[in-house]
């Protein structure tokens, strides 16, 4: 869920060379520029804040053409160099009470050497991670191992999702195994909208840590660099998984058609043997029964029952002439 509007500062720390570390309020953090010399910060916003967009537009000192981006309502994640900084937007799993985790939520972040400035509309828990890691005395020694360790929770929080997806398509596979068994109508169309959901953001979030890893060489550390690549590697090998789920639910999908069309067409089949026995003895019974003179056996009284036999003789005829063709 969304933090309240009127909290624009989710969470603020102040860092210095030594290792110390300070804890601010929005009282420190909005009549002045988002950088300060001599540290490095981390401020983690509420973007629904009416606060926060004035501090952005004003006196954060940030380019308005970022401003804009990260105060943008829609976002794909994406990465891009604008001036000293670099612009990330990312996507996590939406795991708030309610919500479903395809329902992808975005954090939207401005790093320079000096300032991370991550916006969110909806809570996140990579950036709870980071806030309760901070708190525990575990401080991140650059800009760099901030996004780093957002990002590395972010894509930890994905996998268990991608992984309950294929179970899913396990059991979808198995249930279609067992004679008989059927799906219901709306099941794998909406375990394929869950699917499409995730993917959806899942492929360019690759191409943003990788863009990330390049672009962010002379920000980020050797290592935070080698663990954004490894980072970059996961989200790749998720949305390979994703692709192979996609493709297995098309064909369960087409399966399942092949088997209700198999079973319409055996039940058009049954109809049409039916209609194929009493087709001759409709034309019989129709034909002896006009009211006209001369009918053959109409004055004797073995007419009905000789009748009986023929129509009987022809319905066993035909019944032994499908078996040979092997219809029956």
């Amino acid at each position: 869920m969304s933090e309240p509007s009127a909290t624009p500062l989710i969470h603020g720390f102040e860092f210095d060379s030594d290792g110390g570390v300070k804890r601010l309020s929005w009282e420190d953090v909005k009549s002045a520029p988002a950088e300060r010399p001599g540290v490095y910060r981390w401020l983690h916003l509420n973007r629904l804040s009416p606060e926060v967009r004035d501090w952005l537009t004003g006196t954060s000192g940030i380019d308005d053409v970022i401003d804009a981006s990260l105060l943008q309502e829609d976002t794909r994640p994406r990465c891009i160099r604008h001036g000293s900084g670099l612009l990330v937007n990312l996507r996590g799993v939406n795991l708030n009470e309610g919500a479903e985790p395809e329902d992808m939520i975005a954090i939207r972040i401005w790093m320079t050497e000096n300032v991370v400035v991550s916006l969110r509309a909806f809570h996140i828990r990579a950036a709870q991670d980071l806030r309760d890691q901070i708190m525990a005395g575990d401080v991140p020694a650059s800009t760099g191992e901030i996004i780093t360790f957002i990002a590395a929770r972010l894509t930890d929080r994905i996998e268990p999702v991608v992984s309950e997806l294929d179970g899913q398509a396990d059991d979808f596979e198995e249930q279609l195994l067992q004679p008989g068994a059927s799906l219901p109508k709306t099941a794998l169309a909406n375990f394929r909208r869950k699917v499409l959901a995730l993917r959806r953001y899942i492929i360019p979030q690759r191409e943003a840590l990788s863009h990330l890893a390049r672009e962010g060489e002379d920000i980020l550390s050797q290592g935070d660099v080698l663990h954004l690549r490894e980072i970059g590697d996961r989200v790749t090998r998720i949305g390979e998984e994703l692709d192979s789920i996609r493709e297995r639910s098309l064909v369960l999908q087409e399966q399942v058609v092949e088997e209700r069309a198999e079973r319409m067409n055996q039940r058009l089949f049954v109809l049409a043997i039916i209609s194929a026995v009493f087709l001759p003895l409709g034309f019989v019974t129709g034909l002896f029964g006009v009211n006209l003179g001369g009918m053959p056996g109409a004055a004797s009284p073995l007419g009905f029952t000789i009748l009986c036999v023929i129509m009987g003789a022809v319905t066993a005829g035909l019944l032994l002439l499908f078996r040979r063709m092997r219809w029956l």
